[in-house]
């Protein structure tokens, strides 16, 4: 028996719309430019399409009967690729930095997380602090609270609390979302 490891069988790339002699229906309801909008036999919104020099193109096809556009296709891929590089492009991706504690973490590191802290939210990005419990250190989760409320506070200038601290098995979780800059 052969080994099939990494075979995948060639897929034929299928479009995304029905266009000229694909559309398989006896009406349609035609649209477009330069075009009385109605009902027209398919062969007849294909000749039509063959007069314009353009293409026939389903654009609704669980419509009834469905819909059809003449229209150039090539352009139309092309316009909407741009389209929803343009929308891709508009959207903001959210970042979440991640900043652990102990529950008996010294002032330094303290202050040198914090300032972390403060660069990321600075930035835009959304903060992720938890104290991590090792061990039998869980009997402090009292101080890890404490710990993460007070770096609330400091960072209230910077951004907000989203959720308070909870406690997630061995982690004690606190999100803080930046503010919006005016």
């Amino acid at each position: 028996m052969r080994n099939n490891r990494g075979y995948q069988p060639r897929v034929e790339k299928k479009d995304a719309h029905r266009i000229n002699n694909l559309i398989r229906v006896p009406e349609v309801r035609l649209v477009g430019e330069n075009v009385e909008p109605g009902v027209y036999k398919t062969s007849q919104a294909l000749q039509m399409a063959e007069g314009f020099e353009l293409d026939l193109v389903e654009i609704s096809p669980n419509a009834e009967p469905p819909v059809c556009k003449i229209m150039d296709y090539k352009k139309f891929l092309y316009e909407q690729k741009k389209r929803d590089k343009l929308l891709k492009a508009k959207s903001t991706q959210i970042v979440v930095k991640e900043i652990r504690f102990g529950p008996q973490t010294d002032e330094h590191d303290y202050e040198f997380k914090r300032k972390n802290a403060e660069k990321f939210l600075k930035e835009g990005s959304k903060l992720k602090a938890f104290v991590f419990f090792k061990g039998r250190s869980i009997i402090y989760k009292d101080q890890g609270q404490i710990l993460l409320l007070r770096l609330a506070t400091d960072l209230e200038e910077y951004g907000k609390v989203e959720a308070m601290p909870v406690l997630e098995g061995k982690r004690m979780i606190m999100f803080i979302a930046p503010k919006k800059k005016k």
